[in-house]
């Protein structure tokens, strides 16, 4: 009889997309490409393309909580990956799942995308999507803002790392505070804080196009190293090479953003 190795599974929560370019149907293959397996539970149907977000409907927390104990009590759980939570209710049934979760792995990595609009500013919340994270924030290993969601939960009046300490004191323990929704004549900066006084940047070219689910990718392949056992610091040099890698080969479906290529091959040592 032989022995499979058990590839390590990252429990996705995420909303539903469509157009096949956000969401969980952005998660799902990020993780699998960077070697992990994703147990997903949508928390969230939405009516979006590769532009807008016409309509966003939670779904329950009672279907949320169901799916959700049916994966944790069968599979050994390395990572989670938080998206889009649908409303304050799918947020504190989340935040009971993974204090659940918690008790068994003390260390268990979460990964926390604050995803709040879609990049043209379409909310995708049902309720007050900034209120709606409080419970999460202090479950996060790391949360992964862009810059326009870092304004929206701290304040566009504060500097990068005043968002970052404020997002630190309200529990997360590392902040990857992403710059692509920077000034368009700017490389990408992304900026890395932790709590035990850590800091350090990343610089990468500015591609010319715009992207449908490129913070999704980002988060979801960083849950997926993290779930291999990776340090913070190398998941997160890793995630954002794949990430890149992705976007360097994105395509189109129609005019508007185009799709991250998170399929085609990529050399995690590249």
């Amino acid at each position: 009889m032989s022995t499979l190795a058990a590839v390590p599974c990252v429990l996705v929560f995420s909303g539903s997309d469509p157009s096949g370019g956000a969401g969980m149907q952005a998660d799902i293959p990020a993780i699998s490409a960077v070697g992990a397996h994703p147990l997903t539970v949508p928390t969230a149907l939405t009516v979006q393309d590769n532009v807008s977000v016409f309509a966003v409907h939670p779904v329950p927390s009672e279907l949320v909580a169901h799916q959700a104990q049916v994966l944790i009590d069968r599979f050994d759980i390395r990572a989670i990956k938080l998206g889009i939570v649908g409303n304050s209710d799918n947020a504190d049934v989340i935040a009971q799942l993974i204090g659940q979760l918690r008790q068994r792995n003390p260390a268990l990595p979460v990964v926390f995308d604050p995803v709040l609009a879609n990049g043209k500013g379409d909310n995708l919340s049902a309720d007050d999507a900034v209120l709606a994270l409080m419970p999460l924030y202090a479950l996060a290993t790391v949360i992964t803002p862009n810059l326009n969601e870092a304004s929206r939960l701290c304040g566009a009046d504060k500097t990068p790392q005043q968002q970052a300490e404020l997002l630190l004191e309200r529990g997360c323990e590392h902040v990857l505070l992403k710059g692509g929704h920077g000034p368009s004549h700017e490389d990408v900066t992304n900026r890395w804080f932790s709590r035990q006084g850590g800091t350090n940047a990343w610089t990468w070219a500015r591609l010319p196009d715009e992207f449908h689910g490129s913070g999704c990718t980002l988060a979801a392949a960083l849950s997926g190293y993290l779930a291999q056992g990776y340090a913070i610091q190398d998941a997160i040099v890793a995630a954002q090479r794949y990430c890149q890698h992705a976007l360097d080969n994105a395509y189109s479906i129609a005019e508007g953003q185009k799709i991250p290529n998170r399929v085609i091959p990529f050399l995690k040592e590249a």
